[in-house]
């Protein structure tokens, strides 16, 4: 059995060690790494990214057709209910512009509106 088997057996220099604890120390202050080392698994960046935009669509067509139809017909629960979907409206699209200008890093390669 050769030294590449026994993973349990391996000894460290001082040198290495040292080496190792430097690395460590820097990727602990790495922050958006330890966040992305928190987040669960099933939910990437990837996956919540059309459900965001998705909603952002949504809730905008919604207020837009409670605003017109609401003048219109100058319902007041209709008003009312513009006056609810409008600022998760743009709170939404808050959400997905702060998304879309969050610094990358440069192998990023996904489109920041997904």
């Amino acid at each position: 059995m050769n030294d590449w088997e026994t993973p349990d057996d391996v000894r460290l220099s001082p040198r290495e060690r040292v080496a190792l604890l430097i690395i460590e120390a820097e990727l602990r202050q790495d922050r958006r790494l330890a966040h992305r080392m928190r987040a669960t698994p099933g939910r990437s960046r990837l996956r919540r990214g059309p459900w965001l935009l998705l909603a952002f669509l949504l809730l905008g067509c919604a207020s837009v057709f409670t605003a017109v139809v609401g003048i219109q017909t100058s319902d007041p629960s209709l008003l009312w209910c513009f006056a609810l979907l409008w600022p998760l409206t743009l709170l939404q699209g808050f959400r997905l512009l702060c998304r879309a200008t969050r610094r990358r890093p440069p192998s990023g390669g996904v489109s920041p509106w997904l």
